[in-house]
């Protein structure tokens, strides 16, 4: 791998993201599209940008990121996620900041399956005594 871009992998819910970092002003392009086009929602680009909030990193590098896969709120966690494992190859001094944050573990929560006999993953039909 060159030295001038570092990649990670991040994963939430069903959505996996592929993120490289390469130093820069700060641009993100997120599937060949910029950060504000990809998502609309103000929280999901929040949430993306808070590991270099965190680390002061803010500006820095430049995130190219290729994501599939789950909705745009679990799409943000993966990146979000692989940002976060990515600055730890910059960097190792990141580590206790964003562990003590939380961003270095996959939220591995994902929606429960039906089963079957029954409305949804754990409702029941209604109970009727008479």
């Amino acid at each position: 791998m060159s030295e001038d871009r570092f990649y990670a992998t991040g994963k939430r819910k069903n959505a996996i993201a592929r993120v490289w970092l390469k130093p820069g002003t700060g641009a993100c392009l997120i599937n060949n599209r910029p950060l504000d086009v990809y998502f609309g929602r103000q929280t999901s680009r929040m949430v993306i940008m808070q590991p270099f909030e965190l680390t002061q990193t803010l500006g820095r590098f430049d995130v190219i990121a290729s994501v599939c896969g789950g909705g745009l709120s679990g799409q943000a966690g993966a990146i979000k996620h692989g940002i976060s494992k990515a600055l730890l190859e910059i960097d190792t001094a990141y580590r206790s900041p964003l562990k003590s944050a939380g961003f270095l573990t996959r939220d591995s929560r994902v929606k429960e399956r039906k089963k079957y006999g029954r409305r949804g993953a754990r409702a029941s039909f209604q109970f009727s005594k008479r």
